[in-house]
This record gives C-alpha cells, structure tokens and sequence, in this order.
C-alpha cells in the first residue's frame, strides 16, 4: 500500500505508523503569497517551503519524490552525509528526475541536527523548491529545551530566478537599490575633506565596482517559515519555558543578521553539529548556514524575530508570543552597509574588473601582509581582524544592537572532536575570482563549465586555502563530506557544510576525504553557481569502488543540469 502522510499546520512530515522510514514528496507549481505579491513558484506537496521532514538518527529512510514539472528536477540533502549517488546533484551525482517520473532516494540517517533540502536543477530552489530537516539525536541532546520551532529563512524576489540572471547578465547592479548618491559625496567631502573623498571615489572606480556592491540581489520580501513580515509567523510559548529554535537560510542570495530584541540567545548547534554554547545578542547566518539557539523568554509578552539583510536592504521579521495575534515592536532597518578599503584588503591597486584571469598575482602582498602566516590558524583578515568572517573595519559587519555581543565564527568550538586529530597529507588553493561588470564568477579564474574536477584521494586528509579576491561574501558549500573549519582551536575546531569567505581574506578548512565518488563543491549564491563558481570533485579508491565507477560512466554519459 502506497505510504499516506498527515500534514500539519506546522508543516510536519509524518509518516503513518508501522511504515516509519517511507515518505513521499510532489514537486508542484505552487502559487506563493508573501504578503507583498504573490507569484507562481515550484514547491514540494503543494507548498513553499516543503514539509519539515524528520527522520531518527540511525533509520533506513526512502523517499520517494515524483515530479509533476514539466521540467527536469532533483533534490539535494543539504549537509547529509549519504552515498554519493543518492546526493541528488544532475551532472554529478545522478542524471535527474524526468518530468511525470518517480525517483526513490535511499540513505541511511547517519547524524542529527538540523538540516534541509531543495532542488539543484536550474533556479528552481530560489523560485520556492526548498523545505527544512530535523534529525533526532539517537542518545540525548548535551542541552536542554521545552519546545522546537524551525525558522527558515529565505529571500523571495518577484522576479523568478531565470529573469534574475538574465538582468544580471545585461547590468550588474541592476538591482542595487543603495547606490551612492550626490548627497553623500558631499557629506564626505564635509567629513574627509575634497581630496580624500575624490582619491577615494578613484580607487573604486579603478576597481569598477562601488562601496554598494555588498548585495547583489534587493527588492526582495524575506520570509519566514514562508510568510512576510506583514503576515508574521507567531510560535508560541509559556513563560519560563527554553525554545529551540532552528534557523535555516534557505536564501537565494541574502545573509541576514538575526536578533530577538529583549532575549539573549545561546548558541548550541552550527550546521548541525552541537558545539560549546555561546551567548550572543545577534548572529549572522550566511545563504545555505544553520545555526541552532536557545531562548527563554520569562515575562508574557511578545518579542521579535527580526532578521535584517547584511546590506540593509530587507528583512524578515516573525515573532514568539504567549498566545496567537501579541506583537512586538519591529525594529527599523539600520543605516545601508557599505564596503570599505579593509573589506577589499586594501587592494587598491587592483583591477578587478579584469579578476578572471587572476592566478599570477601575489595575494600575500595585498595590504602587505602574508595572509598565510597570520595567526589564529592562518585565519585573518586583510582587515587585521583575528575572524575570517568578521573583518576589523568592515562596512559588512555591524556592532551588534545596543553594543550587545555579535557571534563570531572564532566563538564556534566543536562539543565533542568529530575527527582524530592528524596533520593533513596536502593543500588545495581556490582562489574565489569573478568579474562584476560582466557578472561572471569563478574559481582561480575558471569557470566550471572550462574546468577540470578536483581530484581528492580516499582516506586523506585534505587542507583547502580559499583566497577571496573578489568584494563579495562567499559561502562555499562541500557535497557528501564535513568541512572542518580552522578557527585556531586545534582538535575542538567546529565541523561544518558551508564556510563562509569574506572579501579579501583567506580563510582554511580542512576534509576528511572519506566518501567515495563525485561531489559538487560550489558557491551557495544561487546567481555566483551558476555563473561558475562551482567544481566538481572527483574521489578515488575507497570502498564500493566498482559499483561507484559504473555510477560515474552512467552519469557523465547522460549529462544533466547542475
């Protein structure tokens, strides 16, 4: 008998019982309302976001997904650790699902945390194909709580994905709504004096790009759990009760800075993997991240969410409430971020509108600093800041509300080891390169469809440098295996699937290369992917190696779309 579900208000996934580890999924055409426009979008049973699906560490799960597109589609586990033929990427992993076909996914539960899935065929994630995971634990959590809520996040655009990059293609900063205007100049002019402001105004303009380039998407409508601000996702809660709340940037383009003004949150998971808790005031979650915190709200009153993009452009905003219809204040957005010379790594010099074919410029000259010997595990800032993520004097990072504590990724420390400590067998350098005018977006000046694969061998232990030459923020995601990221905490680093990579630093991770077969490795900006910033890793030897090399002939025999 065909497996049947009941679908909460919640969105909850539950299979019907004795047929524990069966669930299907639709992918549909779905109308999307946000409060501000409505539009047709791609969703799974029905809606967008999907179901939360939650699965149990250690079960057999099938799911079996038909496609009611008229289009070839795919779903990517994200931060799954599964065979690589089950990952869900056309090109790589499988060939995809063909319209009016049903596809089986099979794959043991082998972590808990909170997770999520969506498609990986053209832009249909950023048009709605996205939904959340939540994995229990097998034994019991290192911290407390009394409720659970999933809080996705996303980005959604009026304008579907396709539009998007085709007008991004023709203009770069067609939707750059914060661009510099007259006013300013002449406020700087009053604050730095003429010259200062006209050297400056040279040096970006020599790099041909401008201080506003820190988002490439704006008009946007973020949302929560799939509503706008305006139609406010409440959950609900008792006064004294500890609330888990998993946050999940499902965005096409957007990090947000999350605060709950009035309540203190504490960080415990990161990508899923518990880690040593920390307070903060605020955090930033980058596209394609999770982060996981505690609340406890003690008085009865209402208190909100609000999660402002990093360049000030938009927001999502929901709230936690003792009862349906309490709000809380919203707060404004602050003042439009803007890059600065140690966001770019002084790189004055530099002509990046010409930055595809980068592979012979000397990077430890850039604000003349060897940025591979600076410390905190090779890990700072041309900016001189101690963080990868967070640079000294950054347009893109704000003191926290009310000068509060801000997370950094320096604050991340592991709960537990995931690996033995051991010195890696090699080092790969990407350098993350790209052209702005012509929106183009690459690693070490390749674009992926000029590119040949990574190849890693199974069982060591690879160290890769990522070199960010570009003005924007990378989050680089790993297919299939946990990126341990180095924050300068040796054996307690924190084990993660997407790194985030700030302009003009360089930031380390390391991979335990433990799962046969071929991976993607990319970008996580929807537009940066699929304009080149993407590779294919290639793993050699390791177990099921025949079975393995018949999956790759099929694949690259069939193509696909990545």
């Amino acid at each position: 008998m065909k497996m049947a579900f009941l679908a909460g208000t919640l969105g909850l996934l539950l299979p019907v019982m004795g047929l524990a580890g069966e669930y299907d999924l639709t992918v549909d055409r779905v109308e999307i309302d946000t409060g501000d426009f409505v539009k047709e979008g791609i969703g799974y049973n029905g809606k967008s976001p999907g179901p939360v699906m939650r699965f149990k560490e250690g079960e057999e799960v099938s799911i079996n997904v038909t496609n009611n597109l008229d289009e070839m589609t795919s779903i990517h586990w994200h931060g799954l650790i599964l065979p690589f033929n089950q990952d869900g990427v056309p090109g790589i992993s499988f060939t995809g699902i063909k319209p009016g076909e049903t596809f089986t996914y099979k794959f043991p539960i082998t972590q808990s945390g909170t997770y999520w899935f969506h498609s990986h065929s053209g832009f249909q994630e950023p048009d709605g194909a996205y939904g959340a995971i939540v994995i229990e634990p097998d034994g019991r959590e290192p911290f407390r709580y009394d409720r659970d809520y999933v809080v996705q996040l996303t980005d959604k655009h009026p304008h579907s994905g396709d539009r998007i990059m085709r007008n991004l293609k023709m203009t770069a900063d067609y939707y750059n709504r914060e661009q510099q205007t007259v006013g300013e100049f002449f406020s700087d002019v009053s604050e730095n004096g003429l010259l200062t402001t006209v050297k400056d105004r040279m040096a970006w303009g020599d790099m041909r790009m401008m201080k506003a380039d820190v988002e490439d998407l704006q008009g946007f409508t973020g949302l929560i759990n799939g509503k706008g601000p305006d139609q406010n996702w409440t959950g609900i809660f008792d006064p004294g009760e500890r609330i888990r709340l998993r946050f999940i940037n499902s965005s096409a383009m957007t990090y947000f800075d999350v605060r709950i003004p009035g309540l203190e949150m504490t960080v415990v998971q990161a990508d899923g993997n518990n880690v040593q808790p920390v307070n903060v005031d605020e955090f930033r979650i980058g596209v394609a991240e999770t982060f996981d915190v505690i609340v406890r709200p003690r008085e009865a009153q209402a208190f909100t969410i609000f999660a402002e993009s990093m360049g000030r452009s938009g927001y999502a905003r929901g709230t936690l409430a003792p009862e349906a219809g309490m709000v809380a204040e919203v707060p404004e957005l602050r003042e439009a971020a803007r890059l600065t010379m140690a966001d770019m790594g002084a790189m004055e010099g530099m002509d990046h509108g010409s930055m595809e074919g980068m592979e012979g410029m000397d990077h430890s000259s850039m604000a003349g600093m060897d940025h591979s010997n600076m410390g905190q595990g090779s890990m700072m800032s041309a900016g001189g800041a101690s963080d990868p993520f967070y640079a000294a004097g950054s347009g893109l990072v704000p003191t926290a509300a009310n000068g509060g504590k801000f997370l950094s990724y320096a604050d991340l420390k592991a709960q537990r080891p995931l690996y033995d400590e051991r010195e890696p067998t090699r080092e790969i350098e990407l350098k993350l390169t790209g052209n702005m005018e012509r929106y183009t977006w690459s690693i070490n000046g390749v674009k992926y469809e000029d590119a040949d694969p990574i190849r890693l061998k199974y069982g060591e232990r690879v160290r890769f440098k990522f070199v960010n030459t570009t003005m924007m923020t990378h989050p680089m995601h790993l297919h299939g295996m946990w990126s341990i990221l180095d924050v300068g905490a040796g054996q307690m680093n924190p084990v993660k699937h997407t790194v985030s990579v700030q302009p003009g630093t360089t930031v380390y991770m390391e991979t335990e290369v433990d799962a046969p077969g071929q991976w993607a490795f990319h970008c996580h900006l929807s537009y940066h992917a699929a304009a080149g910033m993407f590779r294919k890793i290639i793993v050699e030897g390791g177990p099921e190696t025949t079975q393995t090399a018949a999956d790759e002939a099929s694949i690259d025999k069939e193509g696909g779309d990545v």
